[in-house]
């Protein structure tokens, strides 16, 4: 897919591994509908950068865990950029705790938020991609949905459920030239690791990935547009972790 004029619609668009995302998207061309809970300072500058570009961008106020908002996303999106044309879910953050610390609300919240706004956002978009025979959609995952952790048993069952559902999508909507796939980052250089404590990190870097680096937000955004670009590639879920996920131990 070619990016010069289309519609991007970016859910957690404004900060991390969406922004450079929006930004990577822009560069090619595309008109952005930045989706976040806050438009915040961070949401302006990403918006000041894409629009640097010679970009359309618009900014969003939306609370994905609400499945009316997630389908407003998607309209207001056709409303004011003419279609959606892309959609990549980024929205969602940590969630902490084992078995026997969650509450179930917040089990169903890292729920309503990773996995069911899928099924919302995906129910408004694909329509407007069935019009044109042609479409793209981006899942964020994570490398804590393909191997397990001693915690965050909520964080890794959502992030476990988008390869599946991605793959699923895919077979679904093939027929209409829709082709939906997922990334699952590793230990990126974003907010979301920032609080990460300095003996987990120092042991991930030393023992736990093999290139021994984090990654950037960059380098996931390349990934996201590289599947978006090519239209050989549906139903697929790629890591960018630097070697975290081949590991056995």
């Amino acid at each position: 897919m070619r990016l010069e004029g289309k519609a991007c619609l970016i859910t957690g668009g404004t900060r991390g591994i969406g922004a450079a995302t929006a930004v990577a998207l822009a560069e090619q061309g595309a008109a952005l509908a930045l989706a976040a809970r806050h438009v915040d300072n961070d949401a302006q500058q990403t918006r000041c950068r894409i629009e640097a570009l010679g970009r359309k961008c618009v900014l969003i106020p939306a609370d994905l865990a609400k499945p009316e908002d997630a389908r407003r996303c998607v309209h207001e999106t056709a409303r004011q950029l003419g279609s959606v044309d892309v959609l990549v879910h980024a929205a969602g953050g940590p969630v902490n705790g084992g078995l026997f610390d969650l509450t179930p609300e917040t089990w169903q919240a890292a729920f309503d938020v990773h996995v069911h706004a899928v099924f919302h956002l995906c129910r408004a978009a694909i329509p407007f991609m069935q019009k044109k025979k042609e479409g793209a959609i981006v899942l964020i995952s994570s490398a804590a949905g393909i191997r397990a952790l001693k915690t965050n048993i909520a964080y890794q069952a959502v992030k476990g459920a988008l390869p599946q559902l991605t793959r699923a999508l895919a077979f679904e909507f093939a027929g209409d030239n829709i082709r939906v796939n997922c990334v699952a980052p590793g230990v990126i250089r974003t907010a979301f690791h920032a609080k990460m404590p300095p003996e987990v990190k120092k042991n991930n870097l030393e023992n736990r990935i093999p290139l021994h680096r984090e990654g950037t937000p960059e380098q996931v955004a390349a990934l996201i547009r590289e599947l978006i670009a090519n239209d050989y590639i549906t139903g697929e879920t790629m890591a960018v972790d630097g070697g975290l996920t081949m590991r056995i131990c």
